[in-house]
């Protein structure tokens, strides 16, 4: 019986191995196996070492040292890195040999083109002793006796900015004009660094922030009263005065009276706001920037006083027919926002979450006047403002529940914007007339314009798509849409195919109602009166004020290019700093985003507060 390994080792036999024949046989057997293999192995080694017997193959080979390879793959070889050399290597030599040339950005779109010229009409409304840098050539130094006969402000009330195409300085829409502008810097410096305007509007800032300080005490902690005004004009006078002259700012002649405010909790609330917002875009100047809140916070203690609460304007007739005041609870939610950005102190936080001040505000009564931003109403923009913070930061308890209502009327403000809902009237041409039809326009649409793009910004930068105006999903590039529109109307978009901006396309208003820009630079003095010949010349005005944004057109989308027109033709700061905003939100320069971050640097991180101790126990 035999047995095999199935595993592959040794064969072994059990039992008897036969007889000595076989054995003889056997041993005889592998005697010659072994030579065969011996045999075998010697042909092997003779074949490793010497190569194969080449025969009569006609094969060539070529020996390389530790490679044996034939003549034809050998040629093969070679002819493929010559081809991946010519294919290859030698494109990328050329290109690395030839003139390097740097890529030119892509060209500026047509906000940015605009937002250049909108921001030079600030240049020419400017007051005091100019810098050569100021880059307005027809404008030179005005205004330098300006509240010289005041014995509290050491050189008088010199600088700031003229209003609009008179000669008055009015300190509260100047204030609100740099409360705007710097928010816009706030949320959208790279676009300004992109377009290399940072510098400029920072100095635009500046050259307000620095007047609005000279107007009351800002080294002192309280005060009792701001000068509101330089300049007056009542109606239908016939004295020399701002409106009865027509005279440029370098030549007038006549009596400058300042206003002075005694009480005034909305003027006062707006240059807290004004001087608060700028501190942060000063951030960089730490000395300036201090100096500015600590005049914030100072106007803001006059705004809060309980026994100075009558509005600046009343009973006043050189201010109340111009720039009349409707309330203050506004300007409390306005100035108490940008000081808690500004300082991080909670205290004002609470007051701009403080249940009274929506009350009596009426902020969520919903009324359609009061979602129309501007000058004199801070509600939405307040609202914005504050509804930024919940975004963001989600403060929670305490402030929640008030945040989530401003958040819900600010997203009910973007909803009476849209032509769907039919809260406000539009013209035939594509114009919201949130003015009901009354004129100069354009101010306001431009304010609601930076509102509803900043809006979307803050959802695109939160990743949500949209809100709901009652069942009604909208996504946010349907607000966008809404900007872009009236923007585009601004800038010519419009059944006169007329630009709103001087300076700005083709067709822009050419009899601009304002002096300065009216009346030659000929070495004469015209007088108070001589100056009207200009006023009421047909031909175009001498200089173009580039950049005013001009009152607009009326509801039938008509407009009347006429200097004695002051409701078609005249700019304002207010308006014009609404434009700037609105334009540097929608311009593509620097990218589509907000800065998240830097109007937070001052704010403490919001931590839950500790509850409250548990009741005593009692058996």
């Amino acid at each position: 019986m035999h047995s095999a390994n199935h595993w592959g080792g040794s064969l072994e036999i059990n039992g008897d191995s036969g007889t000595d024949d076989e054995r003889s046989r056997n041993m005889e057997w592998e005697r010659q196996q072994h030579l065969h293999q011996h045999r075998h192995l010697d042909e092997t080694q003779q074949s490793w070492l010497l190569g194969p017997h080449q025969g009569n193959s006609k094969k060539k080979y070529v020996d390389l040292g530790c490679i044996m390879c034939s003549h034809k793959a050998l040629k093969y070889t070679i002819w493929s890195l010559v081809i991946s050399f010519v294919v290859i290597a030698l494109p990328i030599i050329i290109v690395k040999s030839l003139p390097q040339h740097k890529s030119h950005p892509p060209p500026p779109d047509n906000y940015t083109l605009a937002l250049h010229k909108a921001l030079l009409f600030f240049n020419a409304q400017k007051s005091g002793k100019l810098p050569k840098s100021n880059g307005i050539a027809w404008r030179g130094n005005s205004g330098l006796e300006d509240g010289k006969d005041l014995t509290d402000v050491k050189g008088g009330l010199v600088g700031g900015y003229y209003d609009a195409g008179d000669n008055i300085k009015f300190h509260f829409p100047m204030a609100y004009a740099m409360t705007m502008l710097s928010w816009s810097v706030i949320e959208y410096r790279h676009k300004y660094e992109a377009i290399d305007e940072y510098n400029h509007v920072r100095d635009l800032i500046k050259w307000g922030t620095d007047y609005l300080l000279l107007t009351f005490n800002s080294s002192a902690s309280h005060i009792d009263k701001i000068y509101s005004q330089v300049g007056a004009s009542v109606a239908n006078s016939s004295k020399p005065d701002d409106h009865y002259c027509w005279m440029k700012p370098e030549d007038m002649d006549y009596d400058r009276p300042v206003q002075t405010a005694n009480s005034g909790p909305d003027l006062a609330g707006e240059m807290a706001a004004a001087l608060a917002a700028a501190s942060i875009v000063f951030q960089d100047n730490t000395a300036y920037s201090k100096k500015l809140i600590k005049g914030a916070e100072t106007l803001f203690t006059f705004a809060r006083d309980f026994g100075k609460r009558t509005p600046y304007c009343r009973g006043n007739p050189y201010i109340e027919p111009f720039y009349n005041s409707t309330g203050y609870f506004d300007e409390y939610m306005w100035g108490a926002a940008w000081l808690f950005y500004a300082t991080g102190n909670k205290s004002y936080i609470s007051l701009a979450t403080n249940s009274g001040l929506p009350k009596n505000s009426k902020a969520f009564y919903m009324i359609p006047d009061l979602s129309v931003p501007s000058w004199d109403n801070k509600l939405p923009a307040a609202m914005l403002l504050l509804t930024r913070l919940r975004i963001f930061l989600s403060p929670g308890y305490p402030y929640e529940d008030m945040l989530k209502s401003y958040h819900n009327v600010t997203g009910l403000t973007m909803c009476s914007y849209l032509q769907q809902f039919h809260v406000f009237n539009w013209t035939k041409g594509g114009l919201i007339q949130l003015n009901h039809g009354k004129p100069q326009s354009l101010q306001y649409v431009a304010n609601a314009a930076f509102l509803a793009s900043l809006f979307v910004d803050y959802m695109n930068a939160t990743s949500i798509p949209g809100w709901y105006c009652g069942p009604n999903f909208i996504r946010a590039e349907t607000l966008r849409s809404f900007a872009t529109s009236q923007i585009k109307y601004i800038l010519g978009e419009n059944p006169m195919k007329m630009s709103y901006l001087v300076g700005y396309g083709t067709k822009f208003p050419k009899h601009v109602h304002h002096r300065g820009a009216s009346i030659p630079n000929d070495n004469k003095k015209y007088s108070c009166t001589g100056g009207w010949k200009w006023r009421d010349s047909r031909n175009p005005n001498p200089h173009n004020i580039t950049g005013a944004m001009v009152g607009g057109p009326i509801r039938t989308d008509n407009f009347q290019d006429i200097r004695t027109n002051y409701n078609y033709t005249e700019p304002t700061l207010a308006g014009n700093a609404g434009l700037v905003a609105a334009l540097v939100s929608l311009t593509s320069s620097g990218g589509m985003s907000i800065d998240k971050n830097t109007i937070f640097s001052a704010v403490p991180p919001f931590y839950p507060p500790s509850p409250p101790p548990p009741a005593p126990w009692k058996p």
